[in-house]
């Protein structure tokens, strides 16, 4: 009995430890490659999974990192993350097209979607994506200018996500997305581009200030018209009534003279007169002594006979 009491203890020891040994509970989310006897056997999903404990063993990769001192770091470990990881990768000295020499910083989102692809396929995934990433970039910068470059961020960022996509895909890595977070610009560039800037904006106020002031002379020229077809139409307007009143002070001049039984001759002589006499005061004015003409003397019986009529008329 004791003896059989041995070997159940001990047989339940062992069945303990192979348990222990076998029993593989992976979390969500994530994955293990099991090798049998050195050979691939099988992926392990989230969940508990049993394994023959010293023949089956699961398969460690390398994963790599950047800590805040922008340190590389590699870690070996059996469990795969299929969840997306960011990859930030510090900044790298890269040349222009046209000859200018920049720092480029970026971030590379990626996600395992062949945990076997990625065991076999690449020593490294991590450490290959990132390399990939590097030598992609300084191609696509050094096929662009600057200004192309700054302007044209999201296009760059497409064509490096397409060339990294595909190589990815033998890895079993699927890279969902690309951004370069920043180019940083030598001094003498940044300093000529914010003179550039200024003088862009100075440019613009001129050019507003010019506009401006055409608007302006334009409006005061429209008005100016305006006012000078005003003064025309009411001088005209003037001059047409004035005109009218003394056609019409003629005429009753004309039919008083008739009525007096002068002649058009004498009608003009008292018509003569009445503008001498208007004019005179303006001709005193200008000099000491006043020149009469010889008609002046006949005029005034003209005038006294055309006042006794119009005192009758009244």
């Amino acid at each position: 009995m004791e003896a059989t009491l041995v070997v159940v203890v001990l047989l339940a020891i062992f069945v303990g430890v192979v348990l222990a040994k076998g029993l593989r509970i992976v979390q969500q989310s994530e994955c293990m490659v099991i090798e049998r006897l050195g050979s691939f056997h099988k992926v392990l999903q989230p969940g508990i999974n049993l394994i023959i404990p010293f023949i089956d063993q699961p398969r460690t990769v390398t994963v790599q990192r950047y800590d805040r001192n922008n340190r590389r770091l590699s870690v070996e470990t059996p469990r795969i993350d299929q969840r997306e990881t960011v990859l930030d990768f510090p900044g790298q000295p890269m040349i222009t097209r046209d000859n200018v020499a920049v720092t480029v910083n970026g971030a590379i989102y990626y996600q395992v979607v062949d945990p076997k692809s990625v065991v076999y396929q690449v020593e490294n995934f991590v450490m290959a994506v990132d390399t990939l990433t590097r030598t992609t970039l300084r191609s696509v910068v050094g096929n662009r200018d600057l200004d192309t470059l700054l302007e044209n961020r999201d296009e760059v960022n497409s064509r490096l996500l397409e060339i990294l996509d595909q190589a990815g895909e033998k890895w079993g890595v699927k890279v969902t997305r690309v951004e370069i977070q920043d180019i940083e610009l030598p001094r003498e560039i940044e300093d000529a581009m914010r003179m550039q800037m200024t003088a862009e904006r100075k440019r613009r106020a001129t050019v507003t200030e010019a506009n401006g002031y055409r608007e302006a002379e334009i409006q005061q020229a429209q008005g100016d018209k305006e006012a000078a077809v005003l003064r025309a139409t009411g001088d005209r307007e003037s001059a047409i009534l004035r005109a009218e009143g003394e056609r019409k002070a003629i005429e009753n001049i004309l039919e008083a003279g008739g009525e007096k039984g002068m002649d058009a001759r004498q009608v003009s002589g008292y018509l003569l007169g009445l503008e001498y006499m208007r004019t005179l005061p303006n001709i005193a004015k200008e000099g000491d002594r006043v020149f009469l003409p010889t008609e002046f003397a006949s005029l005034g019986s003209t005038l006294g006979a055309f006042s006794d009529l119009a005192s009758r008329r009244s």
